[in-house]
């Protein structure tokens, strides 16, 4: 897997608050939310891949037993809705919401 936040993976993403975390990875879906809509699937899959790569480093900086199950569920839910059946049942607009508060709360909070 070629890693695109190299910088990320050390002191920095680990100094970063939760919140902010989220927000980085939301803006990735984001962007593979938008591609999909724009049916290429080439970039979104591109804007997904960083997605998780960023989910990754949170799970792995992350001690906090709540947020690592919501971690993975969120991970196991993204998969489930680009590359699996749906199964959970998510929408384009779940999505955009969910990330939305992160976003906003990251904001607010600087």
């Amino acid at each position: 897997m070629n890693i695109q936040h190299k910088n990320l993976a050390g002191d920095k993403w680990d100094k970063m608050p939760f919140i902010e975390k989220l927000a980085n990875t939301g803006s990735e879906v984001e962007r593979a939310l938008n591609w999909k809509k724009k049916n290429n699937p080439e970039y979104a899959e591109k804007a997904l891949t960083r997605a998780l790569e960023l989910l990754e480093i949170t799970i792995g900086s992350t001690g906090e037993y709540s947020r690592l199950r919501e971690l993975a569920r969120l991970r196991e839910a993204l998969l489930d809705y680009f590359y699996g059946s749906n199964s959970y049942g998510s929408t384009e607009e779940m999505w955009r919401k969910y990330f939305y508060y992160f976003a906003f709360a990251a904001r607010r909070s600087r």
